[in-house]
């Protein structure tokens, strides 16, 4: 019996007891019990927010939208995130009960919070997500994952002890448009797969290094946590210079990327778990600015299966533009023996106008179907289950970014054991996957 049942049940328990004590009749709204289309508050999921910049309120949005969710607070080290959260959350719920944090701890040992929404700087995502698990919270992760393999492969550890249930936000899952691609590949209707083919926005290059007084809005030491300590620059607090800073992030070959590989990953099966070489160059900023993350990068990964794997940033080229007609700044290919199938947010096309008709039987491999990907999150809190992205596929989407970032950065070919983890006779390689953390924070 989990956590949320036992507490719940005994309210219930308790309320009809005190109610038979008295003697007394008993009158309830009609929410309360679930009538008038409302979900009885014993059966709504308690939800919480750590993050609300813009993409934390969008997800914060969403649960917002669901009838059986209820959002009760927010937190956030920047003010005006904060105030413009609990306004959100107080509107849609008539009233001003929505509690704010800036300390992620308190908020994650509130003993009434079942599920927390995390969406803050990359730097952080791990260590929050850590201190969620270890309080008995289900989670909804912001993607990528770490800054290191280590960092996943810890919160993965713990997922698994406390029982999480997980939902990793490559919310391309919950697109029938991807999931279609995925079966097309998964079911061989373009013959044995041979490559896949994925495309991403590179980073921005640039920032400013002039030295100014942190804003008064935020914690800056707090803001940096984990991260090596550098003097606040101009706009340093901002997703326009962090997020190209791998102090706090690996840049869009992560940030961005980790959509197309994660549906590489989907549709490539058993045929992408395996080992693989990989080698490949990026690109690079001049050393004018803070960013110092991958403006493009071209990299192959061949597996023991005998699938190729290609992975570029933007531009991607030209004879994927070519033969995909209809591509986007992102997006995956599978390229079979007999067909093509490609996909992005704004479009699927194949090799046949036929293809793009399949329907399956009952032999075929049919993926969990979702059109919300925190919906598809609720309905797993409650019955226990594995949502779209878990745990275990989040850590094999982000470990492709990790260990793509490490062969660009020292342009040689590397190999990798898919069971161990870890590259293959090469001890420069594995020291990369792990990152020393500032005092006093640690895994």
């Amino acid at each position: 019996m989990s956590a949320r049942s036992t507490r719940r049940g005994f309210l219930r328990n308790a309320a009809g007891a005190s109610v038979a004590a008295m003697g007394l009749p008993y009158f309830v709204k009609p929410s309360a019990v679930g009538l008038a289309g409302a979900v009885a508050a014993s059966e709504r999921i308690v939800c919480a927010s750590i993050g609300v910049g813009p993409q934390g309120t969008g997800v914060m949005q969403n649960f917002l939208g669901q009838n059986d969710a209820q959002v009760i607070a927010a937190c956030d080290l920047k003010r005006d995130a904060r105030e413009n959260a609990k306004k959100i959350i107080d509107q849609r719920y008539g009233n001003t009960d929505c509690k704010l944090y800036t300390d992620f701890r308190e908020l994650c040992a509130r003993a009434d919070v079942d599920v927390l929404s995390i969406a803050t700087c990359d730097h952080w995502h791990v260590l929050v997500a850590l201190e969620a698990a270890r309080n008995g919270k289900d989670i909804y992760l912001e993607k990528p994952m770490g800054l290191s393999l280590k960092e996943d492969q810890s919160l993965r550890d713990v997922c698994r002890r406390y029982g999480t249930v997980f939902q990793f936000g490559t919310q391309q899952r919950s697109d029938n448009r991807f999931r279609f691609a995925c079966e097309l590949a998964l079911n061989e209707r373009i013959g044995k797969l041979k490559q896949v083919n994925v495309w991403s926005p590179g980073s921005s290059p640039g920032g400013s290094n002039r030295v100014v007084p942190a804003p008064d809005w935020i914690d800056y030491d707090f803001w940096l946590g984990p991260a090596p300590y550098h003097p606040h620059t101009e706009n340093r607090v901002s997703n326009a210079t962090w997020w190209f800073c791998s102090d706090y992030a690996l840049g869009f070959i992560a940030g961005w990327g980790v959509h197309p590989l994660d549906i590489a990953l989907w549709g490539g099966g058993v045929k992408t778990l395996t080992g693989f070489e990989i080698e490949g160059k990026g690109v690079w900023p001049e050393p004018t600015g803070p960013h110092d993350t991958a403006l493009n990068w071209d990299l192959t990964l061949k597996y023991d299966s005998g699938v190729v794997m290609r992975y570029t940033g933007d531009p991607r080229p030209q004879e994927w533009t070519q033969r995909y007609k209809n591509t986007d700044s992102h997006g995956t290919a599978f390229e079979g023996a007999d067909g093509w199938v490609q996909v992005h947010r704004g479009a699927i096309t194949a090799s046949s106008d036929e293809l793009l008709k399949a329907e399956w039987g009952p032999n075929d491999i049919q993926l969990p179907r979702s059109g919300n990907h925190v919906r598809n999150l609720l309905d797993n809190v409650k019955s226990r289950g594995q949502p779209l992205c878990n745990i275990e596929a989040a850590v094999q989407a982000d470990l492709l970014c990790q260990v793509s970032d490490i062969a660009i950065r020292m342009e040689q070919k590397l190999r990798w054991d898919a069971a161990a983890e870890r590259f293959v006779d090469n001890p420069t390689a594995n020291r990369r996957l792990v990152r020393a953390m500032r005092s006093p924070w640690r895994l």
